[in-house]
């Protein structure tokens, strides 16, 4: 992140932490990519390491923010789904986080336990944003 020309000036004084219940991925399985649902094992709320931008399309007229959650290599956990996964921080990081005065140190830091289960295939389909069944647990 504080290397790549993209994320350098985000890195150094725009950062944020996104909350969230929790994330998707897409496993591979023999029936094809089945969405699984993860979440911190105690079932609270994650704080996503973030790095925020303000930007202004060519021929607008307005200010856009823009967000984006920085992802990190799987641990060996997750690697069983996924070859990569959000950067979590500790809520007593968050600080450090925010103000800056901690950095990329914070991303090899012990992962919170996290715990998965297998979704409906109707995540990330069109007309189903915000709709509190797709992480319900499915059979399988």
């Amino acid at each position: 992140m504080a290397a790549k020309p993209i994320f350098r000036a985000a890195f150094k004084s725009r950062r944020c932490i996104i909350p969230a219940s929790g994330f998707y991925e897409w496993a591979t399985e023999k029936d094809g990519k089945q969405p699984h649902f993860f979440s911190a094992a105690d079932g609270s709320i994650l704080g996503f390491a973030g790095l925020w931008e303000r930007w202004r399309e060519p021929g607008a007229n307005e200010d856009m923010l823009s967000a984006t959650i920085i992802v990190t290599s799987a641990n060996e956990w997750m690697r069983r789904y996924h070859d990569r996964m959000p950067v979590t921080l500790a809520a007593e990081d968050y600080d450090g986080w925010l103000s800056c005065a901690s950095g990329a140190e914070l991303f090899e830091r012990p992962r919170r336990q996290m715990q998965e289960w297998r979704v409906s295939k109707r995540v990330n389909r069109v007309g189903n944003d915000g709709n509190p069944t797709l992480i319900e647990a499915i059979e399988g």
